[in-house]
């Protein structure tokens, strides 16, 4: 069965924003549900349950994840503030070369060869540590949660000595990368400068990682990794879609602009349900809302447009 699945961002990232009368009318006419907010994992059938990013991201960069557990230490820009500080740049947004692994990471090797943590970078952007599969963690937060916000809210959890420990690597860390001359040359060349890390994606490599989707597309490297090691097309999303066979995931969940999420999205998808080319498209949102469009949708007749994504469930 030919089949989309869109996955967006939480409704209210579009603000005020309106769909145009035609697919507004076709939405209200759609079987509207609410399920549990993270629609990206449920897209892969993980065994043992979880969403282990560092270990699944690490076995695409270097092959060579299942013989330890594995934490993301990513490459932070944070921003002081009279409040506190703000985590506002990470990984890939940082347009970092392998000149900066190549000149901060040396500088970071003993802190964390010392902890029994080693460190390395096969991506610029992805920075790892090593630990023992057994380790006991706090819990991280993914940088998406954390961005923008007030850091101090989002550091390690956990009041034992696991949370004091990770903290206290955080902060020797940010003293290593503050004081780094390589930093000024980043500052100087108009970029901004690597001043912490980002510690998350914690687990091992799973033993079984499975999808229904046939394609994946998406930006973000942790979805297509996951898509990579279920053996299925896990490619960078396109511009627009243009079809597809089986069953593909498009992950919108970056985009804001809803003009355009429905003038190279979701209308195509919508004449193409019209058409017969696709039997059904789901449209996952963020904080759990979940509409499913099917053809046989165009004569609820009775049923209201929704123009706007924050608006009540419309009548049966």
């Amino acid at each position: 069965m030919n089949s989309v699945t869109v996955l967006l961002p939480a409704r209210a990232r579009f603000g005020g924003q309106r769909f145009g009368e035609a697919f507004g009318r076709r939405l209200g006419r759609a079987d509207r549900s609410v399920e549990a907010a993270d629609q990206a994992a449920r897209a892969f059938d993980i065994l043992p349950r979880g969403w282990p990013v560092a270990a699944v991201t690490r076995q695409r960069d270097a092959g060579d994840a299942a013989h330890a557990a594995w934490l993301r230490a990513d490459p932070a820009y944070v921003r002081p503030d009279i409040n506190g500080a703000r985590l506002l740049a990470y990984g890939q947004a940082l347009a970092l070369s392998e000149r900066d692994s190549a000149a901060l990471l040396p500088a970071l090797r003993p802190l964390f060869g010392d902890a029994g943590f080693p460190i390395d970078a096969p991506s610029p952007s992805r920075w790892y540590l090593c630990l023992p599969r057994e380790a006991r963690l706090p819990r991280f937060a993914s940088p998406e949660q954390a961005l923008g916000e007030d850091l101090f809210q989002h550091l390690p959890e956990g009041d034992g000595a696991e949370g004091r420990r990770w903290r206290g690597l955080l902060s020797e860390a940010q003293v290593v990368l503050h004081n780094h001359p390589h930093n000024a040359q980043r500052i100087a060349a108009g970029l901004a400068p690597i001043n912490s890390l980002w510690f998350w994606g914690a687990g091992v490599l799973p033993d079984h990682v499975r999808s229904d989707y046939a394609e994946v597309f998406s930006d973000d490297e942790a979805l297509t990794a996951f898509g990579a090691l279920a053996g299925v097309r896990a490619e960078a999303l396109p511009p627009r879609w243009s079809g597809g066979e089986g069953a593909g995931l498009f992950d919108l969940r970056a985009m804001r602009d809803l003009a355009l999420v429905q003038r190279d999205w979701l209308e195509p998808i919508g004449q193409a349900l019209d058409a017969g080319a696709i039997d059904r498209a789901v449209l996952g949102f963020a904080d759990g809302e979940r509409f499913e469009l099917a053809r046989s949708q165009r004569w609820r007749f009775w049923r209201k447009p929704l123009r706007a994504l924050l608006d009540a469930e419309p009548a049966q």
